[in-house]
């Protein structure tokens, strides 16, 4: 690990005020933020990520920004809750139960009491091309090639890729998030706004370097999930090599809207498959109205992944989300609300 200097602002506005981050050499930014460090201290470490400033978030004085709180309109996570508080949560436990599975599959209990929930939607990814310095990685070195596109790809993504980057956004969580059309409230220089979870990421195009559309002194402070009442029928589905600890070959997270025996509304986020937390509209379209059956959920499946691209190791993922999100469907419209 090489030196850096170390800052512990008291407030959000001296946290922006020291945020001045070099977003064209990400791994060389002049400044990072840190909470949990769970993913920060480990790049450090690799020597993936090499900041001249770490600007530890803990001593922000706000208190919301340590907050759960759960209403019947919204659900509102502070970014440094960590991620066990959240899981533990009764209220959300009954009224958003994908909530609390996609947190309980991540990592494990000893992470998940440290992890903040602001950090770990900014997760990085966990290719092992990305990871180890010696390898071409156009997320790390812009311009240098990715070489997972001719490597062993097994883990990674079949939906976003490009010939720049195939890396795999990793995060279980994320997915849940997406699907239930959370926003992020952020706080930066020009002061605070709200962006639509599936706008945080990017698809990683022509430069994969660029993760996020945060700006460099941007702090997220919160995030915002709207209720519904039929939310109580959702669950996170997480298919992996291993039952624990273990990042997800294919996962999908589904809240799903039933009366009559027909889908009235139904959201679909898909985790282990895609570069950045993926939304499967076009499954959803196909389910709205119908009576969901097995032959049903088989065809939205097929609709979810008729863009996805695989490689030399990874075709089977395409198989293998289809098939999790077909029995993901079936088990949440089967659950008892």
């Amino acid at each position: 690990m090489l030196p850096f200097s170390y800052q512990k602002p008291a407030n959000v506005d001296g946290a922006i005020a020291l945020g001045r981050n070099d977003r064209r050499e990400p791994t060389r930014a002049n400044a990072q933020f840190i909470a949990g460090g769970t993913n920060m201290l480990d790049y450090m470490k690799l020597g993936v990520t090499r900041p001249a400033e770490l600007i530890d978030l803990n001593g922000l004085e706000e208190s919301e920004l340590r907050s759960v709180t759960v209403s019947d309109r919204q659900i509102r996570l502070g970014a440094l809750s960590r991620m066990a508080e959240v899981e533990d949560n009764k209220d959300i436990q009954q009224r958003a139960p994908v909530l609390t599975d996609s947190l309980r599959l991540a990592a494990s209990r000893q992470i998940r009491n440290m992890a903040s929930i602001g950090g770990n939607v900014l997760q990085r990814t966990r290719c092992e091309y990305f990871r180890e310095t010696s390898w071409p990685c156009n997320r790390r070195n812009p311009g240098s090639g990715c070489a997972a596109l001719e490597g062993f790809n097994r883990q990674h993504a079949v939906l976003g890729g490009s010939d720049a980057c195939i890396a795999t956004y990793h995060g279980d969580f994320a997915q849940a998030l997406v699907a239930l059309d959370a926003i992020v409230e952020v706080a930066g220089h020009g002061g605070k706004r709200r962006i639509a979870f599936a706008d945080l990421h990017r698809l990683p195009a022509d430069t994969p370097e660029i993760e996020t559309n945060l700006q460099a002194d941007d702090v997220i402070t919160a995030i915002t999930i709207p209720i519904e009442p039929w939310m109580t029928r959702s669950r996170y589905l997480k298919i992996r090599d291993r039952q624990s600890y273990a990042f997800a070959l294919a996962s999908v997270a589904v809240a799903l809207d039933v009366a009559d025996g027909r889908v009235r509304d139904v959201r679909i986020g898909l985790g282990g498959l895609a570069t950045v937390p993926w939304r499967a509209r076009e499954a959803e379209e196909a389910l709205k109205g119908q009576t969901l059956n097995e032959e049903m959920a088989t065809k939205a499946a097929a609709s979810a992944f008729a863009g996805a691209k695989s490689r030399q190791h990874n075709a089977f993922k395409i198989a293998l989300g289809q098939q999790t999100l077909v029995r993901a469907l079936l088990e949440t419209n089967d659950m008892r609300v």
